[in-house]
């Protein structure tokens, strides 16, 4: 018996493919343009021309070692914030998911609504509330400023509890009957589980406090307290901008991003795979 003709479904594999890598080009393009400019002068950077003439790195050097340039501490604001708020978020939020989702109290449906329902208050509207709360604690222009609305996350609580509710009730029962303790069991047994869905959390967390803006640029009116998306900012004036040192930092400011995401791509492939298995 011949074999059905498989050239239909080869021709659709490769039009998939040409439509993907068009998509592809269009995103990634506009980070390539970026690159390309911070290889450039302030005479080329105006020029519609792709590649620069004459490749340099006078922009990196000037950023990162030039003297009175506040673009390294701008990179360790944002890396301060990002780090700190990236590690608060996932222990309290997982720790909250853990006890909404598996520990009974009164109150516990309730207390979830809450929490969910914090998602649907635009950021605008916590600004005024936010300042008036870190002048009154002396905390404008200082890191804390910065951080404390990110340190928590109802989505991230969402997240943990919805994840950590798929573990076997009999798993944490065995392990309390074994005299094992509830932070044990959370640190121990719980949190190993979920670790995908902590690595989609830390990702999520870190790349939206390393780009947040609005805010850090309200708590922080002092350059040496500048967070990159705001140092950036500085280099646009009455006038001009510059450019060249823009897509500069810019470029620089996607390495951790890029690690971060290097680094947790794995467990977030694994907590796909998983959620197609439980399904």
């Amino acid at each position: 018996m011949k074999k059905g003709f498989s050239l239909p479904r080869d021709a659709g594999t490769l039009a998939a493919y040409l439509v993907l890598s068009v998509f592809a080009a269009v995103m990634v393009f506009p980070f390539l343009w970026m690159l390309s400019s911070s290889l450039k002068d302030v005479s080329q950077i105006f020029k519609m021309k792709f590649f620069p003439t004459a490749p340099t790195l006078d922009n990196y050097k000037h950023l990162l070692f030039s003297k009175g340039s506040k673009f390294p501490q701008w990179f360790l604001n944002s890396a301060i914030v990002a780090t700190c708020t990236t590690a608060s978020v996932l222990f309290f939020d997982s720790l909250l998911g853990y006890t909404l989702s598996k520990f009974r109290f009164r109150g516990k449906k309730i207390i979830f609504l809450l929490i969910i329902s914090t998602l649907m208050i635009p950021t605008e509207m916590l600004v005024i509330p936010w300042y008036s709360m870190i002048r009154a604690m002396k905390w404008v222009n200082t890191y804390w400023a910065i951080m404390f609305p990110g340190m928590m996350s109802a989505f991230g609580v969402y997240l943990m509890r919805q994840f950590m509710s798929t573990i076997p009730d009999d798993l944490i029962d065995a392990a309390r009957v074994d005299g094992q303790g509830e932070l044990r069991i959370f640190l121990t047994i719980v949190l190993p589980l979920v670790s995908p869905a902590l690595a989609t959390l830390a990702i999520f967390n870190f790349i939206g406090n390393w780009n947040a803006f609005l805010w850090p640029l309200i708590a922080a009116s002092k350059p040496r307290m500048f967070t990159l998306p705001v140092g950036l900012a500085n280099f646009s004036g009455e006038a001009g901008s510059d450019w060249h040192y823009i897509m500069t930092g810019a470029a620089i400011a996607m390495v951790p991003l890029i690690l971060v995401f290097l680094v947790f791509q794995k467990q977030i492939v694994k907590g796909i795979a998983m959620t197609g298995l439980k399904g």
